[in-house]
């Protein structure tokens, strides 16, 4: 378990990260959201000794992070970096062993983890023939080769298309389902629903979200319909507590600035009878953010 209490870090006068208390669990995925500048590069950074914290403590089961433990903590920075010059091999090798795998090992584990990301191209082929796709994906192999027991993966998806997006996806899920810690950033709100567990978001270096991600979105009210219905948009509009109103496909999305508008919403479409779809949930990660960011202006 890795343990965050009121970690702190301050630039001069500038306050990064204040007073943030986190807990990491083995076979757990912590999304960590905020715009950029929120703080979240600084706190990875401060977990990995880079940069030390202002105040507060980290912890790695009750000890601080060694040396040692570095050894089990795979991290992908936002910042892509690899050597133009050399092979693909050559690159995971090298970050492989630093980490205590086998030569043989590691070049039997990369066919495998080439197959599982499809990157298109060879393991003698040179970094610089590959597609920013492929690179980027060959640098996720290279921080993870070794099957880390605590992952950082800071922005994995940025400039990925969805197909790309889906097979890094896949693979953090099967290492959190092998019992590894993962913590990553993200901008897109989509991501953080499909594979976090938890979540935590930052606004100006301050927590001001934090929990399980289904208990989040349910704390705000399920003001989020989608409806199919011969009802127009302006009858939908005009029903007290419906704040919009958006064409979607064969329906209407309503966003609700109040939960108990859901039921009046029901009875006007269901006037006539059978509708073809209902749906009454909780706003969306992405709802939430754009209100958190809003409040905390």
């Amino acid at each position: 378990m890795i343990q965050l209490t009121d970690i702190s870090k301050k630039f001069g006068a500038h306050t990064a990260v204040a007073d943030m208390n986190m807990t990491l669990t083995p076979g757990k995925v912590m999304g960590l959201i905020g715009q950029n500048g929120a703080g979240k590069t600084t706190t990875f950074r401060m977990i990995l000794n880079f940069i030390e914290p202002t105040s507060g403590s980290i912890l790695w089961d009750d000890h601080p992070i060694t040396q040692l433990d570095k050894q089990r903590i795979g991290f992908l920075p936002e910042e892509r970096g690899l050597y133009q010059k050399r092979t693909v091999e050559e690159q995971v090798l090298y970050f492989a062993e630093l980490h205590g795998m086998s030569r043989a090992d590691a070049k039997s584990s990369l066919i495998q983890w080439m197959k599982r990301l499809d990157v298109v191209g060879k393991p003698t082929d040179k970094v610089q023939t590959l597609s920013k796709g492929n690179a980027q994906k060959v640098q996720m192999i290279a921080s993870l080769i070794f099957e880390p027991d605590f992952i950082i993966l800071d922005e994995p998806f940025s400039g990925l298309d969805p197909v790309n997006t889906s097979l890094m996806m896949s693979e953090i899920i099967r290492m959190r389902d092998n019992g590894a810690m993962i913590i990553f950033s993200s901008h897109d709100m989509s991501n953080v629903t499909k594979i976090s567990d938890d979540l935590t978001m930052l606004k100006n270096g301050k927590t001001v979200l934090q929990g399980p991600v289904q208990n989040i979105r349910e704390q705000f009210g399920r003001t989020r319909i989608y409806v199919e219905s011969p009802t127009t948009a302006t009858e939908l509009a005009a029903i007290e507590g419906v704040a919009t109103v958006t064409k979607q496909g064969t329906g209407f999305d309503l966003v609700l600035s109040d939960e108990a508008a859901g039921r009046r919403v029901f009875e006007l479409v269901t006037r006539n009878g059978y509708i073809p779809a209902f749906s009454q949930q909780p706003p969306t990660l992405d709802d939430i953010f754009r209100q958190e960011v809003a409040i905390h202006d």
